[in-house]
């Protein structure tokens, strides 16, 4: 056997792959060390049709995907190398703002829950839906032409405040481990949970344009808008049921200014929306201690500054 390559030579050529291998294997450990050190809070769009569940799953494997991560299955719930959770759910139907927690920002979203939220509502006078909403079928038909537009407004104070309110048949919450609506889909028979407190801060009329009407709402964790719809209407002696739904706000983040739409789930722009997680009490004190021994400069000054209005 002769070979013209000299023996330096021939194991370039034979490590070259495994070399490259190797460099590819580094780059995407960098990718996602970078991915996994995101930890905060931030807001995505969710449009209409696809459930959270959905669009978080769809956001994770975007974000996976681009660090590298071959054949990534967000639905995987063991061993999975991205945390990441939603601060509420957003009805399929519904579109709008959805707050995402990654790291430990998942551990934030508790409050997202129990915070103030903003929807805007688009309503249809006449006909009640099983579901609450368009996508459910007609169970019942009723006149709205006795209902002015003065009667609307006065019996909107009836729902501002504290109010209790029946949660939806068709809803997230559960019974013996599975969600109602997946209960009712199967067929089974499913008793409505009682009637429980809620918060309604501000509730606006926008448009009234019979059998149309578009309302603002402002409320507080546990909220379903449809159910406040179609109280509504059973107050004013009608029914009616919800042709649209956006959520235009959940706590700090709003529509306009916060929501990243699809084409921007990526690490450069979520790390540049993301708000961070607070440092723990623990972690501030030795920070605290660290500051004392050392005076700092002012531009050192400027900086500590900048991290607490972040």
């Amino acid at each position: 056997f002769y070979c013209s390559k000299t023996p330096s030579t021939l194991d370039s050529i034979l490590l070259t792959p495994i070399k490259r291998q190797v460099s590819d294997m580094a780059v995407q450990n960098s990718s996602l060390s970078k991915l996994q050190s995101l930890n905060g809070i931030f807001a995505i769009y969710k449009k209409q049709g696809p459930t959270s569940a959905d669009v978080l799953n769809t956001l994770k494997k975007a974000l996976l995907k681009e660090a590298g991560v071959a054949n990534p299955n967000p639905r995987k719930r063991k061993k999975q190398p991205l945390k990441i959770g939603h601060g509420g759910t957003l009805d399929s139907n519904a579109y709008g703002v959805l707050v995402v927690g990654i790291g430990e920002g998942t551990k934030m979203l508790t409050t997202m829950l129990a915070g103030s939220k903003k929807y805007r509502a688009v309503a249809e006078f006449g006909k009640a839906t099983d579901t609450l909403d368009v996508t459910g079928n007609v169970v019942e038909e009723k006149s709205y032409d006795h209902i002015t537009k003065e009667a609307f407004e006065e019996k909107l104070k009836q729902f501002t405040g504290e109010i209790m309110q029946v949660p939806p048949l068709y809803s997230a919450l559960k019974k013996d481990g599975q969600r109602m609506s997946v209960l009712l889909k199967q067929g089974q028979e499913v008793e409505a949970k009682p009637a429980r407190p809620v918060t309604v801060y501000s509730l606006s009329l926008q448009d009234f344009s019979p059998p149309y009407f578009t309302i603002d709402v402002e409320c507080g964790g546990g909220f379903y808008v449809r159910s406040l719809v179609d109280d509504l209407a059973k107050a004013l002696s009608s029914c009616a049921h919800i042709k649209e739904l956006t959520r235009t706000k959940q706590g700090q983040f709003t529509l306009e200014e916060h929501a990243l739409k699809e084409d921007r789930w990526t690490w450069t722009d979520i790390s540049q929306a993301l708000q961070p997680c607070p440092k723990p009490a623990g972690q501030q004190k030795n920070a605290k201690k660290a500051k004392s021994k050392h005076k700092p400069t002012s531009s050192e000054s400027e900086g500590d500054n900048g991290d607490q209005n972040d």
